[in-house]
């Protein structure tokens, strides 16, 4: 499919080059007529001809050629094979495609029989231990001579249609073609349908998540989520929590808000304090150097500051606090809430530097001109009018306090404790979705389905602080417009 895609780049870019010396020329040819539209918008009259319609073909020939090669490799298993259920046959036809993968990449296809691809794979070490069974191995090797046959009739059609396209816009430049109202409705088509992309993607992900929450809540219910105060699914008989299990979420959502407090209580005086000094008091030299500097800590990867706050940062906290006798985990809610705040600065700072430096200089003009000093004019002038993207600024740390994990599984542990201490080990939100959902459970088992009820509360709790920021932005937004 890369390949294809990469074909029809260059087809374009041919296209383009032909629809632009074609117009050319009928510009010279029709002197006396005057073209209706610039010689680009011809060109790319003809690149998107010559693109847009092979590109749709590829699309739905790959989806239908992958159905289609699925069914015939399907339909040669043995009777007992195909009489499995859907998620058994799902596994084997896994098994299928990764062989096939590696017998095309080994090129294992072409003139040897499916007894002789077997013993190469073992030879290569592809095949480790018992074999899989002989019907697997010949399922993978016919399923890679098919991949391979249609993929160079993708390639056929789709250099039919780019071809087909290409004639066709060249022959139809002609001194009235109104190839920019053409193009521009193309383009408008594109930007609808990527907006209407975008909204069905969010549709379908609540939907999704909304489904399989409902599942969950049909066999736990919501006292037991959302009022427990314990969480541990692993208890699942009937002599506990009627057969429910413990599926507490006040500890999950306390530790969320835990970390993020303290993480915010870290990034958000620092980070503004940062963009204060750097826009009202730092020169431009400094500012220049200062500001790059201080944004390269958004572009560590958070692994980084997980293990920083593992290997380091932890125990040296849990060494201060044994000297001044503090019981101080290595790994607690303090560490991984100053870690993540640590992490979260530059986009405190980055993003109040650019609000505070872009009011009016007329307002500080004023201000200075009545008498107010420097300090008096950015506390009681440039911060208020500066409000509405500040706190934009801090629910975007806290948006991404929130959503973090791999500081929180290195830095506070994965223990679910409903507890004060900040010294204690606690866990997040996103943790649990996640190890939930990595175990080797069954889909529909209610620890699974767990993850999705965790996302769709905190999915809930993110959406009304999103509606309670913009309250507080359109609310003095309006006093300084």
């Amino acid at each position: 499919m890369l390949f294809t895609v990469l074909v029809l780049i260059v087809f374009g870019f041919v296209a383009f080059i032909a629809g632009v010396a074609r117009a050319k020329a009928v510009a010279k040819i029709n002197s006396n007529a005057k073209m209706h539209s610039r010689i680009r918008y011809h060109g790319t009259y003809c690149l998107i001809w010559a693109t847009i319609p092979a590109l749709f073909a590829t699309l739905v020939l790959s989806a239908a050629t992958h159905y289609t090669i699925d069914v015939i490799i399907k339909t040669d298993f043995p009777r007992d094979v195909r009489q499995l259920s859907k998620s058994k046959q799902a596994v084997i036809m896994g098994q299928v495609r990764f062989l096939s993968n590696k017998i095309k990449n080994l090129r294992l296809y072409k003139d040897i029989s499916a007894r002789k691809a077997e013993q190469i794979l073992k030879a290569k070490s592809v095949i480790v231990g018992d074999s899989p069974p002989f019907y697997i191995i010949e399922a993978a090797y016919k399923h890679a001579s098919l991949e391979s046959l249609s993929f160079w009739i993708i390639i056929g059609v789709t250099g039919a249609f780019s071809l087909v396209g290409l004639l066709l816009a060249l022959a139809r430049i002609q001194p009235r073609l109104k190839a920019r109202i053409f193009v521009e409705t193309t383009m408008m088509v594109g930007l609808i349908l990527a907006s209407i992309i975008a909204v069905l993607t969010t549709i379908g992900i609540v939907g999704s998540v909304l489904i399989e929450s409902i599942n969950f809540f049909q066999r736990v219910s919501l006292d037991n989520f959302y009022l427990g105060t314990v969480w541990d699914p692993r208890f699942t008989s009937a002599d506990s929590n009627r057969g429910e299990g413990q599926f507490g979420f006040l500890p999950l959502l306390w530790g969320t808000f835990y970390i993020s407090f303290v993480a915010l209580v870290i990034a958000v005086p620092i980070g503004l304090y940062a963009a204060i000094y750097l826009s009202e008091y730092a020169s431009s030299s400094f500012r220049c150097f200062a500001k790059p500097l201080l944004e390269i800590l958004a572009g560590i990867p958070t692994i980084i500051y997980g293990f920083f706050a593992l290997i380091s940062f932890g125990p040296f906290l849990r060494d201060a606090g044994a000297m001044v006798g503090l019981n101080i985990s290595s790994t607690s809610v303090l560490t991984a809430g100053m870690v993540m705040g640590i992490m979260i600065i530059p986009f405190m700072s980055s993003l109040s530097d650019d609000i505070i430096s872009a009011i009016p200089q007329s307002l500080r003009e004023g201000s200075y001109g009545l008498g107010a000093t420097k300090s008096e004019t950015i506390r009681r002038i440039i911060l208020p009018a500066a409000l509405p993207g500040i706190v934009g600024a801090v629910l975007l740390a806290a948006s991404r306090a929130i959503g973090e994990t791999m500081i929180v599984v290195l830095a506070a542990g994965i223990a679910a404790n409903l507890t004060l201490n900040p010294f204690e080990s606690v866990t997040t939100i996103t943790v649990k979705i996640v190890s939930q959902l990595t175990g080797d459970l069954e889909f529909n088992s209610p620890q699974t389905l767990a993850a999705f009820a965790l996302g769709l509360t905190l999915f809930v709790v993110t959406l009304m602080l999103n509606i309670y920021a913009l309250y507080i932005v359109r609310r003095y937004k309006e006093q300084y417009d």
